[in-house]
């Protein structure tokens, strides 16, 4: 293991250090596609329920390394066959689109739950005051249910984290797919994936222990 270290241990780390950045990439798009379908959950509108509910179910019923496939091999098929002959996805761009979608999905039911959590008479000591419904949700009911959904958050960016190990099937230079090639030129995959596995769990049981310092000073109302 420390000859691997020595060797490959600044490759390693440059993984890590693309791995974390699709995740978190990642999360910022599934954040905005979270609040634009979770908002459409909790409308008035049977169609925008119905919609937001088909992002949803469509998304979650479908296995991450299916959609990463789609995304990277099918989406440039049916664009060239559309007469985009130019039309290109980076490992890159596929990866952050597919995690996005996915995480998007669990982020709107998040958003979803935390909006529901807050009492409705908020909502309706806001209307009775002469505000409108979306004025409403974002200066009274977001801030409080945004609290109550931060560890849900950091936890989903972990659970985002671990997933862009899948996305090594469609050559993203991530830790997984490192250290695959670690392996190969090494022949000792004992000592390669323990490496990784450390690497993994250092970086999420920081992102766990930041996720329950928050929990406890939300619950604790500080």
């Amino acid at each position: 293991m420390v000859s691997i270290i020595n060797t490959y241990g600044s490759m390693l780390l440059a993984a890590l250090g693309q791995t974390c950045l699709l995740a978190f990439l990642s999360l910022i798009f599934a954040c905005i596609l979270g609040l634009v379908f979770g908002l459409m959950n909790v409308s008035h509108s049977k169609v925008l329920k119905i919609i937001g509910g088909i992002y949803v179910d469509a998304i979650r019923g479908v296995p991450l390394i299916v959609l990463a496939y789609f995304i990277y091999f099918g989406v440039p098929y049916a664009a060239k066959a559309l007469g985009m002959t130019d039309f290109r996805l980076t490992a890159l761009y596929a990866g952050t689109i597919t995690l996005a979608l996915n995480c998007g999905a669990y982020m709107a039911e998040i958003l979803r739950a935390g909006i529901q959590s807050v009492d409705r008479g908020q909502m309706e000591a806001a209307r009775s005051l002469g505000m409108s419904y979306g004025h409403s949700m974002r200066k009274v009911v977001l801030p409080q249910a945004i609290r109550t959904m931060i560890p849900s958050i950091i936890n989903q960016f972990i659970i985002t984290l671990k997933d862009t190990s899948i996305l090594s099937v469609i050559g993203f230079p991530e830790l997984v797919n490192t250290g695959k090639t670690v392996v190969a030129n090494t022949m000792n995959a004992f000592g390669t994936w323990a490496i990784v596995g450390i690497m993994y769990m250092i970086v999420i049981i920081s992102l766990s222990k930041i996720a329950r310092q928050i929990e406890r000073r939300v619950t604790n109302g500080r």
